[in-house]
């Protein structure tokens, strides 16, 4: 028998509601994936300026001076030579978003509405954006540094984001995986957008 009102059963009680576990003896600890590191490039080059077929893309541009081999010149460590510090600090980058914020960021960091990182992550900036379409995710992508260079990495969000540098085509960002920005781009996320400088 069952509620006209609510549609819930009248003679049920709480011990038959109650279901029998139907793998009492699995004990399986499923391991979370690893993260994924991949880094994209993202053409840093405008047409025509950057390195050509026979050079290659980490060549020295033509009136860079040069040492052996092709490289730059060696700096000798002399009395007012400071010597390389022990770990760089990260560049700074300036985010103008098209909701009017502008950001100086260095490090890591997450965009979103609500941007929440998971218990073990740990990121230096925590960017939260006004959307009123909410096509923007809670925490719609995470950024971060390269080697000094910038980069996005979108995290399974709804509406997903797009990296456009011209005269390239726009590049849309694959989910879980880290794409190079150079400055000048435009970073697309769901309705709104932020400028890497």
């Amino acid at each position: 028998m069952f509620c006209g009102g609510c549609g819930s059963s009248t003679s049920a009680t709480p011990t038959t509601r109650k279901r029998a576990d139907p793998r009492p003896s699995d004990t399986t600890i499923i391991q979370p994936l690893a993260p994924r590191t991949t880094v994209i490039s993202v053409p840093l080059w405008p047409a025509g300026t950057g390195p050509t077929d026979d050079q290659p893309a980490g060549a020295l541009p033509a009136d860079a001076p040069s040492g052996e081999g092709g490289h730059p010149p060696a700096r000798p460590l002399g009395a007012h030579a400071e010597a390389p510090a022990e770990k760089a600090e990260p560049a700074r980058y300036t985010l103008q978003f098209s909701t009017g914020e502008t950001v100086s960021v260095r490090g890591t960091g997450l965009i979103g509405r609500r941007p929440l990182p998971q218990p073990s992550e740990r990121f230096d900036h925590l960017i939260q954006i006004t959307d009123l379409g909410m096509s923007v995710s809670k925490s719609h992508l995470e950024f971060g540094q390269h080697d000094g260079e910038f980069w996005v990495n979108d995290r399974f969000s709804g509406n997903g984001t797009v990296v456009r540098r011209a005269p390239a085509p726009a590049l849309r960002c694959e989910p879980g995986r880290r794409y190079l920005v150079a400055r000048g781009a435009r970073v697309e996320i769901g309705d709104q957008f932020f400028m890497v400088l």
